[in-house]
């Protein structure tokens, strides 16, 4: 990438007082709305679907299809629930947007209301960031003055209320079953899938969960066109997508570029690795997908480029480490995370990060042997595809990758243990002969 792409997604982010409404009015805000609200709501999943637009959330799952699912009737109340919990550990590209252009999540989620027949929206925000909520509750509430919320939306008889619901700081509550049992009140736990959210989500209610980025694409497909959005990015993953960079460079942040970037592309944005110390291992879309190496530099940045090297694109979160750093001590760290966040419904994911991470902390406090490597593998084998929810798998991910790029630092730990362990040994048996001899 020779030159930086024209900003799309954070194009009004530098902008004086860029959450305003009024900036936002400036900058083409709600021109997408109002053109939308005069089609039908067939045609704008027809248009999503042809855009290909794919949930910026982690899965990649076509949008498109997802709203389609949505009963056409209106028998029942439909709600539009936003996933702006964003728990993933490296991940911070949703709670930007919200702070930079909390409109263009609004004016998203006005557009594709409409579109799936929904008349409430839930938008869902990690409790901590305390600051990303009083700016979008100020946001919301803008919206509703300017009477671009509520009742008869500009004139086209549709309604649509906004609630904004902080979260209480669990992890698992980024998975959308688990969510919408925390909405409801009750503790956050997956669910049991069928029926899924779209026939029974919210309050019993069809449900359509989406991420924050992904809602606020759809206001710039809807200006923009299908062959405008298909322009960027690639055949199966088009779109313009936000890359969260931290870690070992010498300018972390959020960087916009097409879908099937590669990190050495985006590193050069970045300004290069820090120090100029050499990459040695780095993650694609958080601490719950497998690990890469400076090997995967080329590897594109995409759902299907990232899956076809080993890992997932995930929420594009790229954790940046040099050669620096231990990666049996980082796997211990984000091991220790998924323990901790584990909301312990299912026994392989209870048991098995608690057991996880007992053997890799004893491994990198120098207690390991070379048979906790292979007792690992076989924990991880336990918990892969056996636990209720993905957070098991995502758990067992940094630890199985780790393993085979970086089996010889495993096996480092192990065999100072053994060493240390032997000279301990024998200058205990040559005390015990001086003890013998005098």
């Amino acid at each position: 990438m020779s030159d930086p792409i024209t900003p799309v997604l954070t194009k009004r982010w530098l902008s004086p007082n860029s959450w305003r409404l009024s900036t936002y009015e400036q900058l083409e805000g709600y021109t997408a709305a109002r053109k939308a609200l005069r089609g039908t709501p067939e045609q704008l999943v027809s248009l999503i679907k042809e855009a290909g637009l794919r949930g910026r959330g982690g899965a990649g799952f076509p949008a498109g299809v997802k709203w389609g699912f949505m009963p056409k009737d209106e028998e029942k109340p439909h709600y539009l629930v936003i996933n702006a919990d964003e728990g993933e550990p490296g991940t911070c590209k949703d709670i930007p947007l919200m702070m930079a252009d909390p409109h263009s999540l609004i004016e998203g989620c006005i557009i594709s209301a409409y579109a799936m027949r929904a008349h409430h929206c839930f938008i869902y925000v990690r409790g901590e960031v305390l600051h990303c909520m009083r700016r979008l509750s100020a946001a919301v509430s803008e919206a509703y003055e300017a009477g671009y919320l509520g009742s008869d939306i500009f004139g086209s008889g549709f309604d649509l209320d906004i609630t904004v619901h902080a979260g209480a700081g669990a992890y698992i509550c980024g998975e959308e079953t688990a969510l919408l049992d925390s909405l409801e009140g009750r503790r956050g736990e997956p669910r049991l899938k069928p029926p899924f959210p779209a026939a029974s989500g919210l309050y019993s209610q069809p449900t359509t969960v989406n991420n924050v980025e992904t809602i606020a694409t759809v206001p710039f497909i809807v200006n923009g066109g299908v062959d405008w959005f298909r322009a960027m990015g690639t055949e199966k993953s088009p779109g313009p997508k936000i890359f969260s960079i931290s870690g070992h460079v010498e300018r972390p942040g959020q960087y916009e570029a097409p879908l099937g970037t590669t990190l050495r592309e985006l590193l050069d944005l970045a300004g290069g690795m820090k120090d100029g110390i050499p990459l040695k291992f780095w993650t694609p879309g958080g601490s719950s997908t497998p690990l890469f190496t400076a090997e995967h530099l080329d590897v594109p940045l995409d759902f299907e480029g990232a899956a076809e090297a080993g890992s997932m694109l995930g929420t594009t979160a790229l954790m940046i480490f040099n050669e620096t750093v231990s990666v049996p001590w980082a796997v211990m760290k984000w091991t220790q995370f998924y323990r901790h966040e584990s909301c312990g419904k299912c026994t392989p994911c209870r048991e098995g990060t608690y057991w996880l991470a007992q053997i890799l902390e004893r491994m990198v406090d120098g207690r390991g042997t070379e048979e906790d490597i292979e007792t690992l593998l076989d924990v991880c084998d336990n918990v892969l595809g056996r636990s209720f929810c993905a957070l098991g798998d995502g758990a067992v991910s940094p630890i199985t990758s780790g393993i085979q790029y970086f089996r010889s630092e495993f096996l480092e730990l192990c065999r100072q243990n053994a060493t240390s362990s032997a000279a301990s040994s024998g200058g205990d048996a040559q005390s015990a002969l001086v003890g013998a001899q005098s």
